[in-house]
């Protein structure tokens, strides 16, 4: 599996979310597109940070003790965000995720988001590695 290659497994293009995207709308995007989390990018497409549904149930649960608005997106994201590179291999990668506990990693280059990977996707690259063997 050292030859299968994250580029070839990543989703791209990635759901990404706006520094001021409204926390509600991210929740509600996590709900559509049944997804646990997405990067935050620029207009020019560089990777700020990511926002995952567990941030989101903070704020939720932290706002709606305090009777506060939500807010934006930028207000509550991790920065910076743990990349991984397109060239990284699957079989680094799941190590990577194993020890790191981490749901799915942006991909970047050159500074730039290029795709996101997931779990999931390492194990679609693993299926049809053994289909193939």
């Amino acid at each position: 599996m050292r030859s299968v290659k994250v580029a070839d497994y990543m989703a791209r293009p990635a759901v990404t979310f706006s520094p001021n995207t409204s926390v509600i709308e991210a929740m509600n995007t996590f709900l559509d597109k049944r997804i646990s989390g997405a990067p935050v990018v620029a207009d020019n497409g560089e990777l700020l940070g990511v926002l995952s549904e567990a941030d989101v149930m903070k704020i939720v649960i932290q706002d709606s003790y305090y009777d506060e608005n939500v807010g934006i997106v930028s207000d509550y994201m991790h920065s910076p965000a743990e990349t991984i590179p397109a060239s990284m291999d699957i079989y680094s990668l799941a190590e990577r995720f194993l020890r790191d506990k981490r749901r799915r990693y942006p991909v970047v280059s050159n500074g730039k988001l290029v795709g996101q990977i997931s779990r999931r996707d390492v194990l679609r690259a693993a299926s049809e590695f053994l289909k193939h063997r």
